[in-house]
């Protein structure tokens, strides 16, 4: 029997930022914008799912006069990602 995957995670926007949570301390908006090719409205809408899950953790703060918008991956978001590699692990055999 395979393991559910976790709907949060198995969008591909989604999955493309906890996977490059997951390897550094944080990242800023422009960066995960730049790595996933997303659109700045796709990726805030994606980013608030995370966080509203309690996956990420976005701190809003300011550089001069710019805004900068930092992101972290909460211990719950490695639990979840780690389950989800799991989980898909079992569907690839």
């Amino acid at each position: 029997m395979f393991k559910e995957l976790n709907p949060l995670l198995h969008s591909q926007l989604r999955l493309a930022v906890m996977s490059l949570l997951v390897s550094v301390e944080e990242a800023d908006f422009v960066w995960l914008k730049n790595e996933t090719g997303a659109t700045s409205g796709n990726l805030s809408v994606q980013l608030d799912r995370l966080s509203e899950a309690g996956y990420i953790v976005i701190e809003k703060t300011f550089r001069g006069k710019m805004p900068r918008t930092l992101c972290k991956i909460t211990a719950a978001g490695v639990d979840a990602f780690k389950e989800y590699v799991e989980a898909l692990k079992d569907y690839l055999g």
